[in-house]
């Protein structure tokens, strides 16, 4: 990923703006369920939406509403350990990772900005922070903002279509995360915003909370309990990044 500099200073440090040819963004909310309706109407993909599966062992599913017949079976269960092959999940030592968001609507900005991270996310994702240069940055930051760090705080901000801006996250690990959103966290995130963004404090418009699975030792896994079977957990917060990538490698060595 190339990175396209963005040389004005705010106080203590200096914001990145990321910039590849390769990306696009993507409103999640719009794209699911557009992709969702393009399946069923271009491909004939069947969606059984408000449907529990019980069991799966290929060639057959048992689900909420009767049995299903399948030549091969992916199972995605996300940040639930529990309902389908727990006792395989539970070798890889899966817990969850409870995050805080927002959107809030700056009373400027161009509407061509890029997104923007700040050196927080430097020390958190892995293409960064193990690079040499990231130890003496992080000595630095542990010194500047231990509570940000506390509460894995670092700064992502993406322009959306309407012109607000998605802003985030947090990272609070528990294998059952309480539902709360501190306000405090919230303020650690707008705190890191103001460093980065000259003018007045945004108005937020929406706040909420998500979970996914995390490990400590992989990014994503994919178990192989049998020939037609896989399980796979993406555990790291890059599921919606990668997802597709995954996807097609699993799908391509299912069926080659």
């Amino acid at each position: 990923m190339k990175l396209a500099a963005m040389a004005r200073v705010y106080g203590r440090r200096r914001s990145q703006a990321l910039f590849s040819p390769h990306e696009v963004r993507v409103e999640s909310r719009e794209a699911i369920p557009r992709l969702a309706a393009w399946l069923e109407e271009r491909f004939g993909v069947t969606f059984l939406r408000q449907t529990t599966v019980r069991f799966a062992a290929p060639p057959r599913l048992e689900t909420s509403r009767g049995p299903i017949e399948a030549e091969a079976v992916v199972v995605c269960p996300g940040d639930d350990f529990t309902a389908l092959h727990a006792e395989r999940l539970q070798q890889y030592g899966l817990t969850r990772c409870k995050l805080q968001m927002m959107r809030v609507r700056p009373e400027s900005i161009d509407a061509g900005s890029p997104a923007v991270m700040s050196d927080l996310g430097m020390i958190r994702y892995l293409g960064y922070s193990e690079l040499s240069a990231a130890a003496p940055l992080r000595a630095r930051l542990e010194a500047e903002q231990p509570a940000h760090i506390g509460a894995g705080v670092h700064l992502i901000a993406v322009r959306s279509g309407d012109g607000t801006l998605v802003v985030g996250d947090s990272h609070d690990y528990a294998a059952t995360p309480d539902p709360f959103a501190p306000t405090v966290v919230e303020d650690l995130i707008l705190d890191e915003f103001a460093h980065v963004f000259a003018g007045p404090p945004p108005e937020v418009v929406e706040r909420w909370t998500g979970t996914y699975a995390s490990a400590a030792d992989r990014l994503m896994l994919v178990d192989r309990p049998s020939d037609s079977l896989r399980i796979v957990v993406i555990t790291s917060g890059t599921g919606a990044s990668t997802s597709f990538a995954i996807a097609e490698e699993v799908i391509g060595e299912l069926f080659g």
